[in-house]
């Protein structure tokens, strides 16, 4: 059963059927799709630097536009210890560069949440919230996060995080999946955002 299947419990048969099944995430059969994102955003200009430092871990980039081609790649695997994990890559075809949005997610059942380490190494932590829409959509939401260095996790105050919204869900009449990822900070405003739509490879 797939970390999402756990996280949602009853609710995960609400969800619109093809979320559903591109939530399952069967062992040994990635999920593979490709899209265009109409828009890609970042926060203000002064943010650029932090942004390409974030490349170097495939974690974040300062480039933005519309129209940009992407690819989704989820693929789960067991841990030695038995933990699942659904490892996250996102690939951004700019005209002149490739970008990386990568994540490790797995499942805390204490505390019923997902644990998200974003970057390859990790460089951020975020407990992510799962639940359905009364339309049957994926939303998504981040709780507490921590930055990551090495082994050590320091814990961020609400003012310093990037507090992120997601949406998804599938649209009948093209056959594809929306997406709408929204990073906000309390002080900043919107740090990073894209919205696009992708068609699963083989469904």
């Amino acid at each position: 059963m797939s970390i999402y299947k756990q996280i949602l419990g009853n609710q995960f048969h609400q969800l619109q059927p093809m979320l559903q099944k591109r939530y399952a995430l069967p062992d040994k059969k990635p999920f593979k799709a490709k899209g265009v994102m109409k828009k890609i955003s970042r926060g203000p200009k002064w943010l650029y630097p932090l942004f390409l430092i974030g490349t170097r871990w495939k974690f974040l980039f300062p480039e933005h536009g519309e129209n940009i081609p992407f690819t989704i790649v989820n693929t789960t695997h067991i841990e030695p210890n038995g933990e699942c994990q659904v490892r996250w890559e996102r690939t951004f075809y700019f005209k002149q560069k490739t970008r990386y949005f990568n994540a490790l997610m797995s499942l805390d059942q204490h505390k019923n949440i997902v644990k998200d380490y974003l970057g390859e190494p990790s460089l951020f932590y975020s407990e992510l919230v799962f639940f359905v829409s009364a339309e049957g959509h994926m939303q998504i939401e981040s709780r507490k996060q921590r930055f990551v260095i090495g082994k050590i996790e320091i814990p961020l105050p609400k003012i310093f995080q990037g507090i992120v919204h997601v949406t998804e869900y599938y649209i009948e009449e093209r056959d594809a999946f929306s997406i709408h990822v929204v990073i906000t900070n309390p002080l900043i405003g919107t740090l990073f955002e894209y919205k696009g739509e992708f068609e699963a490879n083989d469904f």
